[in-house]
């Protein structure tokens, strides 16, 4: 299916609530991590970057979701963007 809507969603705590990240969204999949963001290596993060393809969008509720710093969130960007996905943040600067 092309230019899908892929969601990702990351907690840091099992104590967190994930739904509220991308609530009222839709979506046409969702991948979940409970983890910290201390690095790019994250099961569902990996997932989801491999199932990503030209012309979807990955949508977060807020870059920190994404990446704990900018030269993490800019290599991961910067990787989709060079593959033809747009990556969007629900929560602005």
């Amino acid at each position: 299916m092309a230019n899908q809507r892929i969601g990702y969603v990351r907690v840091s705590s099992l104590n967190q609530n994930p739904e509220r990240q991308l609530d009222g969204i839709k979506l046409d999949k969702v991948f979940t991590d409970k983890a910290s963001a201390r690095n790019t290596n994250r099961p569902q993060l990996q997932a989801a970057l491999n199932h990503i393809r030209s012309g979807d969008t990955l949508i977060v509720h807020s870059m920190d979701r994404l990446a704990r710093n900018v030269e993490d969130m800019v290599k991961l960007v910067r990787e989709m963007n060079d593959r033809g996905v747009s990556v969007n943040s629900l929560r602005r600067i």
